[in-house]
């Protein structure tokens, strides 16, 4: 049997450390881990896309919101903060943060490339995440998981508009051209 780790802290324990400081972390697997500053690149891509889903579900007038970077409570032992999540069940939201996955996660690639690829991939996966986008821009390149329906990613460049999944029931379909928004 694995032994316990004693140091492992939990979401109250973490939102009451983190309550007064602006510094950005996440509880991964009950340790806290400090987050770099998003560049300007980065902020500018979740800025237009958040506006554009955002436009997208108050012009179909969905039940969905779009929030950029949200505490999103996993379980007691993972907080994290992507940087976009488009949640469409009101009941996860409190005051402070998102309690459950949200239903769809978009992850801009930064500076720890590994976060969003690997760890974070199998946090939302393991939580219940519809859809999951990595957005590359180092490689000008999207990564698409649709999880309802396959493991597998599609792979789409900036230029090409992709469907959103969790939409594509609906009347009015979402596309979004990564190239087109942040021109």
């Amino acid at each position: 049997m694995p032994a316990l780790n004693e140091n492992k802290i939990s979401y109250d324990v973490y939102f009451a450390e983190t309550e007064n400081t602006e510094n950005k972390t996440e509880l991964i697997n009950g340790e806290i881990v400090a987050m770099a500053s998003p560049s300007l690149a980065h902020q500018k891509i979740i800025m237009r896309v958040s506006a554009f889903i955002d436009r997208y579900i108050s012009d179909n007038k969905g039940e969905c919101t779009v929030y950029p970077t949200v505490d999103v409570k996993l379980d007691d032992y993972n907080v994290v903060i992507p940087d976009i999540s488009v949640i469409c069940d009101s009941s996860k939201l409190n005051e402070q943060f998102c309690d459950g996955c949200p239903d769809w996660i978009i992850e801009v690639v930064s500076t720890n490339r590994a976060d969003d690829f690997i760890r974070k991939l199998a946090l939302y996966k393991e939580h219940g995440v519809r859809e999951y986008w990595i957005v590359d821009s180092r490689n000008e390149k999207t990564l698409v998981y649709f999880f309802d329906e396959s493991n597998f990613p599609s792979v789409y460049t900036f230029d090409i508009a992709i469907e959103v999944g969790i939409y594509k029931n609906n009347p009015v379909k979402l596309h979004i051209n990564i190239a087109e928004i942040i021109k």
